[in-house]
């Protein structure tokens, strides 16, 4: 038998073995990042009252400014407090060891693409965690103040609150003439299940642009497409825009025009991916500039 015939058994070997090889690879990376993970989420843990008070600094200063000098928050089960930390750690822990992963995950898919396939896919990579902070912080700091001064504005927050006991340790009354006292005792992770909502929805509409344009460069998606549907677009981020935001026209307008300008953002995006690849296929001789004009002349086309 020569030396190039092969039998099935040998040809299913010859496959076998990178496979398994490759496996084990993933196995050791998805092994290191839980690692990263979990030691990300005991250093969040650690300082996990820390991390609480920055998240609940929104609803501190929205209940102070309505007339709450001493904001008071509160736990009604023994484990709720504890449980409400694991949360924290477990979002914070994943922000920690994301570059981790990301190195991971690059190391990984990186040997099977092209060097163009490389310079495409590293950008978005590093950019996915910026735009992702960038959607957080506004929320943190825009949105979630905005939310809890529309919520809390219809409850009455007493100067009282906080101090009912007094110094001998005898329980204040607090006499009014007639009515109810409708007053806010804010729970910890109900307040906080807030703004962690807010933040991760802001950072997840934050990754549109990094989204439409790895769809254009994969060619799933077009300048002239996106522009064509754009009054969709329109209609979709109103519509996202009520859903996780409080029905309030100030939060919801800001919320659109934000995610609005982020898709026009992502149409000059796809727009300028797609004329690179042009630029490159002409100068190999593969497109005429006859098509390459037909391709982007797509104001007559929406005419």
């Amino acid at each position: 038998m020569s030396q190039t015939d092969t039998t099935p058994e040998d040809e299913i070997e010859d496959s076998t073995a990178p496979l398994i090889e490759h496996l084990a690879e993933l196995r050791n990376r998805l092994i290191r990042s839980v690692i990263a993970f979990v030691i990300g989420m005991v250093i969040c843990f650690s300082v996990g009252g820390h991390i609480l008070d920055f998240l609940l600094v929104p609803i501190e200063n929205t209940m102070r400014a309505l007339g709450n000098p001493n904001p008071v928050m509160q736990y009604t089960a023994p484990q709720e407090y504890f449980f409400t930390l694991i949360r924290i750690s477990m979002v914070g822990g994943l922000m920690l060891s994301f570059p981790v992963i990301a190195y991971h995950l690059w190391r990984f898919v990186a040997p099977g693409l092209y060097r163009n396939e490389k310079d495409a896919f590293l950008p978005f990579l590093v950019a996915s965690p910026l735009l992702f902070l960038a959607g957080a912080s506004f929320a943190h700091f825009v949105v979630v103040p905005l939310a809890m001064a529309f919520f809390l504005g219809f409850a009455d927050l007493p100067s009282f609150v906080g101090a009912l006991v007094t110094n001998s340790g005898d329980v204040a009354e607090a006499v009014t003439d007639s009515g109810i006292d409708i007053v806010f005792n804010g729970k910890v992770n109900e307040s906080l299940d807030i703004t962690l909502k807010m933040i991760v929805a802001f950072g997840l509409c934050f990754q549109l642009p990094v989204l439409l344009t790895l769809m254009g460069k994969a060619g799933l998606a077009t300048a002239h497409g996106l522009r064509a549907t754009r009054k969709y677009a329109v209609v979709g981020i109103l519509t996202v825009a009520a859903l996780v935001t409080p029905p309030d026209v100030t939060t919801q307008v800001i919320l659109f025009t934000v995610v609005y300008g982020l898709y026009e953002v992502s149409i000059f995006l796809v727009a300028r991916v797609e004329r690179q690849r042009n630029e490159r296929l002409r100068a190999e001789g593969l497109l005429d500039d006859e098509d390459d004009d037909d391709f982007f002349d797509t104001d007559e086309d929406e005419k």
